[in-house]
């Protein structure tokens, strides 16, 4: 009778044994992976930026200007307009302003007029070529905001320009 009582026990202590047993998942959960480094934030200007546009076209290369009284683009302008749409054509989503501007000399009328001339002559120059026009806004600042304060050629000369400008 001692075995029965002892092969009972043991039954017993197996089935309990059994029913402590955590039973597997139906689904595992994925190993684990290691997290990725976040990747290094850019460094530079933004694209779209002033700052990304001059240092990728040239500082030269984004103003055109003009002789006086004049809005008509020479070989000159054609290849700094063509560097500037390469910019456009590459980086897409940039839309921009064509700033006309001119020296101190005539009206203000006048002068809001050939700003415009200047400023469309440049839009209408790289519509040409493929840039769409609806990227492409003109504003003439006339005489309003020159970049050279002297009353002589020189500044004058800086001051008839058609400058292009970003809006990101």
């Amino acid at each position: 009778m001692n075995t029965r009582v002892a092969t009972g026990l043991m039954l017993a202590s197996t089935i309990a044994l059994a029913a402590c047993q955590k039973k597997a998942p139906e689904e595992l959960p994925p190993p684990p992976t290691e997290t990725p480094a976040p990747a290094p934030a850019p460094t530079g200007p933004a694209v779209g930026s002033q700052q990304h546009f001059v240092s990728a076209v040239g500082q030269e290369n984004t103003v055109v200007y003009f002789d006086t009284d004049r809005f008509n683009i020479d070989a000159e302008d054609q290849s700094k307009l063509q560097r500037q749409a390469q910019y456009f054509s590459q980086y897409s989503q940039v839309t921009f302003t064509i700033e006309g501007h001119c020296d101190e000399r005539g009206t203000r009328d006048y002068n809001l007029a050939l700003g415009e001339r200047r400023a469309n002559a440049a839009k209408n120059y790289l519509v040409s070529i493929g840039i769409p026009a609806n990227r492409i806004r003109t504003v003439s600042y006339g005489k309003e905001r020159p970049v050279a304060l002297a009353s002589n050629e020189a500044a004058w000369a800086q001051n008839r320009r058609a400058a292009t400008i970003t809006i990101g």
